[in-house]
């Protein structure tokens, strides 16, 4: 967001985020001889293609969004041999605990079944991580008229669901919870072409932190 903005929502605003990790296991056999071994490259590759059907396919993304995502993926020793394993590693983001539920369920299930198809291996390791960051409708609805006071009422509004998530969302399991979004992008630079958080590009603009401590802080007094 732009400098000066802030950005919510009510209900669920920020996804889950669970990890996984899948390994294939074939048997290693020289490269010129595939059919004496039992190639997990290959499967492994079939695998990461099988795992985009389940959002693209089977999950009713018009009710919720959902991404699976391969961020790592290691095997082999050099260009002539087949290796025993290849390791993927990769990301869950899901709004919605049922299909979070489920998702995992067939991350499982088409990693273990195309790997069986190729003779090989697989082991599947999912962990739950972040829980979705659902902010309170009550507690948002209390809280906006403090937060358009503050950075005025055209500065304040409502942005899409994001699919990156927040630890935040376990207080939110405690007591009820409200998360908004404070704009950092100077003037003059096109927020979508701004590189994200993740990356060594990312640039905060420094004026953009005095709403930040001046809405919390007023927030913070109005619902005491």
């Amino acid at each position: 967001l732009p400098t000066g903005l802030i950005g919510y929502r009510s209900g669920p605003t920020m996804a889950s985020a669970d990890n996984f990790r899948i390994t294939v296991e074939g048997r290693q056999t020289h490269g010129a001889m595939p059919w004496r071994g039992v190639d997990p490259i290959v499967a492994a590759a079939q695998v990461v293609l099988g795992l985009q059907t389940i959002v693209s396919r089977q999950i009713d993304i018009a009710s919720e969004p959902a991404v699976i995502t391969i961020g790592v993926i290691k095997g082999g020793l050099r260009e002539n041999i087949i290796p025993d394993t290849v390791e993927m590693r990769g990301t869950i983001r899901t709004f919605n605990e049922e299909m979070r539920n489920d998702i995992h369920v067939r991350v499982k299930e088409t990693a273990e079944s195309i790997s069986k198809a190729s003779r090989a291996g697989c082991t599947v390791c999912i962990h739950k991580n972040y829980a979705v960051t659902i902010n309170d409708a009550e507690l948002t609805a209390a809280t906006l008229p403090t937060l358009e006071r503050v950075a005025g009422a055209a500065h304040v509004m409502t942005i899409p669901k994001v699919t990156g998530s927040e630890d935040f969302s376990f207080y939110q399991h405690v007591v009820p919870g409200f998360f908004y979004f404070l704009g950092v992008t100077p003037a003059g630079q096109d927020p979508a072409k701004a590189a994200p958080n993740h990356s060594p590009l990312f640039f905060i603009d420094e004026a953009g932190l005095l709403l930040g401590v001046r809405s919390l802080a007023q927030v913070t007094v109005d619902w005491l």
